[in-house]
Parts: C-alpha cells; sequence; structure tokens
C-alpha cells in the first residue's frame, strides 16, 4: 500500500496544555511509531465566535496508509476518547479539536469530508502554524503555498490575537 502525508489542525481550550499532550500520544498509538509525526510550534489564540478561554493550536503531519475518510474518522474516535462531545455548538469550549487539513493533493467534497479544509484559508491559528511546518507545500486549491498565503492570511484582524508559545512537551 502506498503512504499518504496527512496534515492535521489540533486545538483545545480546555485543559489545553493536558489534551494537546494527549492528542500527539493518540497520534502516535493510532497511526503508528513510524508515521514520521511532526510538529509544528504551538500558538495561544482567543477564542472566536464565542466567550471562552484561549485555544492552543498546532498543526502535525504524518504518514499513513489509511484513505482520507478512515483517517478522518480516526481523528474523531480521537476526539471521542479525550471527553469530546460532538453534539456541541459549532463555537464553543472544547477539550480536543483535531480537523484533517490536508491530505496529499487530494480535492475532496463528498459530503463525508471536505479536503482542503477551508479553515486553513479562513483562520490563523490553522495557517500560521502549517505555513511554519511546510511553509513550501503548495495549497491543492489555490496553488499558492502556505509562505505565501500566510503573508496574504496574517494583516487581517484575527491575525493579531495569535501568539506562539513555548511549550512544555
Amino acid at each position: 500500500m502506498s503512504k499518504h502525508l496527512v496534515y492535521v489542525g489540533i486545538g483545545s481550550n480546555i485543559e489545553a496544555e493536558k489534551y494537546i499532550r494527549l492528542a500527539i500520544k493518540y497520534l502516535h498509538h493510532s497511526f503508528g511509531p513510524h508515521c514520521d509525526l511532526q510538529l509544528s510550534p504551538v500558538y495561544k489564540t482567543q477564542a472566536i465566535g464565542f466567550d471562552g478561554n484561549d485555544f492552543f493550536n498546532l498543526v502535525a503531519s504524518f504518514m499513513t496508509e489509511l484513505s482520507a475518510l478512515e483517517v478522518a474518522l480516526k481523528l474523531k474516535e480521537i476526539e471521542q476518547q479525550n471527553g469530546r462531545c460532538h453534539n456541541q455548538e459549532k463555537f464553543s469550549a472544547r477539550t480536543l479539536d483535531i480537523d484533517l487539513l490536508l491530505y496529499d493533493q487530494a480535492i475532496i467534497n463528498d459530503g463525508n469530508i471536505s479536503i482542503p479544509r477551508d479553515e486553513i484559508e479562513k483562520y490563523a491559528f490553522v495557517l500560521s502554524p502549517l505555513a511554519d511546518l511546510a511553509p513550501d507545500l503548495i495549497h491543492p486549491v489555490s496553488g499558492q503555498n502556505m509562505a505565501q498565503m500566510w503573508l496574504q492570511l496574517k494583516n487581517k484582524a484575527h491575525a493579531g490575537s495569535l501568539q506562539r508559545i513555548t511549550f512544555n512537551w
């Protein structure tokens, strides 16, 4: 089977340090010790769309033989194992949020998953760590690399609340 390079966004604003660490542990466990897990720096940002604790966000990349849908389902399982309730409002506090952002250069919108995630182009807390991790990676729709996309987005108002932090792994 061939291996696929995936990028996932990870966020938490309930016991954020604990759940970010658990997310990485679960990714290692779920996708194997040889998945070549890479991590961006961690950022702190204000909650968007509701009043709540600040979020910690980062992006991880890894290799997998699973399909995009299988990866997305595995990520939802990890969220649930870490106390995430999926019947909450979209903009609400959460222990763990893990979103499949990119799957190779695939463009998928089949009703089950949407790849690439549109959050990449909308939110600094997604694009900034993605650009840190893979600045030369080409977005499969826009054709721009992540560094170029970040330069365009960072001047928007919500990028100002983004703060790179030292995370104690």
